[in-house]
């Protein structure tokens, strides 16, 4: 069976009531549901949600150390966590695929979220199609697997 991580950060467990003109109505156990719902048989999906930076730190060092793909929404971090960009270029560089995904698009918001540090680190970001971004990245790292 193949796993995939499916990481969320920080405030993305609020989704649904959280400025839902800008991430939409759904839950993120919604947007699990739909993604479990959508991977094909063989197919693991372990889908967190984390507000600590350590944390989903740790989550990547797993994912490098088990050689399993990642979905990242890093959240906020993704404008300052350097450590979590060294962490997500640990994955990559062991040559593991790792794409950053948002609901929104940080280019269209504040200039702030303008600049993401992790992006450098992953394969690629989808960004701004609400919970299909998820669904592209999953349907990426499928292509992927199959090529192997």
């Amino acid at each position: 069976m193949t796993r995939i991580l499916v990481l969320n950060g920080p405030n993305l467990g609020r989704l649904g009531t959280r400025e839902p003109d800008i991430y939409g109505s759904q839950t993120l156990l919604d947007i699990e549901a739909s993604l479990v719902a959508a991977a094909p048989a063989g197919v693991e999906l372990d889908f967190r949600q984390t507000d600590d930076e350590a944390t989903l730190i740790g989550w990547l060092h797993e994912a490098a150390d088990s050689q399993s793909p990642v979905i990242l929404n890093p959240a906020a971090f993704t404008h300052y966590s350097y450590a979590l960009r060294d962490a997500c270029q640990i994955v990559t560089s062991a040559g593991i695929a790792l794409i950053e995904v948002h609901l929104s698009n940080p280019h269209a918001r504040e200039s702030f979220r303008h600049t993401s540090v992790v992006t450098g680190a992953a394969l690629g970001v989808i960004a701004g199609f609400g919970d299909q971004s998820y669904h592209l990245a999953l349907s990426h790292i499928l292509t992927l697997l199959e090529r192997h």
